[in-house]
């Protein structure tokens, strides 16, 4: 499960990643989390370490005082949002690879890094940039390439460039990765990886532009692969983390 806060330009709290609650119950709960926007972007734009990561990266967030009513809204927004393994016929003029969705906008050369504890208690740290690179996908969309990168005793074990599009309606899209998981510095796996239009592969959401309780949507299709779905489940969450108190953060699965 994820939390997304809505960003709030020029507050200096607004970029604090605060997915901590969630992670506890799913059993790699966030330890400490951090934003630079401006952080340098990697040159490379293919792994050179290592990441089967799902697509749910830590989102931006916006500090708030108290949590507003639960908004009582029928999931009828976002019907046409992809499901299963249907097919989607995407046009690329209606996307485009500068993304300023609320609750996760991705001005390139952001950086979010934090720490996670998995089942068995190893200690992750993960670094995830925004680069200032796009890549055109095989479906015709230009993308905005993402690099999320885990290392574990300092030593890289997962590094993943995932691409994600916006469309006109405000939609967030994700659109493949190109992964790969590390063993004593070799690569041991590139499962997960896939591409939009490769291969019988489909995009999906990450998160909608009318985030509605009930909502659900495909959030990535490859057969074996990945064939992640998400629903919306609330829209007035609240936490505490070290950065402040955050309300009305929605909570999706």
């Amino acid at each position: 499960m994820n939390l997304w806060t809505r960003h709030q330009r020029g507050h200096p709290l607004a970029i604090a990643a605060i997915i901590a609650a969630l992670f506890t119950a799913c059993g790699t709960p966030s330890q400490s989390s951090s934003i630079d926007s401006g952080a340098t972007v990697p040159a490379t734009s293919g792994p050179t370490a290592s990441s089967a990561a799902a697509p749910s990266a830590p989102p931006a967030a916006s500090p708030a005082q108290t949590a507003s009513p639960e908004r009582s809204l029928e999931p009828t927004a976002g019907s046409s949002l992809p499901q299963g393994a249907e097919e989607v016929n995407l046009d690329p003029a209606e996307f485009s690879a500068v993304i300023d969705h609320p609750y996760w906008p991705m001005a390139p050369g952001t950086r979010w890094t934090y720490r996670e504890t998995g089942p068995d208690g190893e200690v992750r740290d993960v670094v995830i940039v925004a680069t200032d690179q796009t890549k055109r996908i095989a479906n015709g969309v230009t993308a905005r390439v993402v690099r999320d990168t885990v290392r574990q005793d300092e030593e890289i074990i997962e590094d993943t460039f995932d691409w994600y599009a916006q469309d006109r309606e405000g939609n967030l899209w994700y659109l493949g990765e190109d992964t790969a998981e590390f063993e004593g510095g070799k690569v041991s796996s590139t499962g997960g990886s896939f591409e939009a239009g490769v291969d019988g592969a489909l995009p999906g959401i990450i998160l909608p532009a009318e985030a509605v309780p009930g909502l659900r949507y495909r959030q990535e299709y490859y057969r074996g692969e990945a064939e992640d779905n998400g629903e919306v489940l609330s829209l007035n969450e609240m936490v505490d983390v070290e950065k402040g108190h955050f309300a009305d953060a929605i909570l999706t699965k």
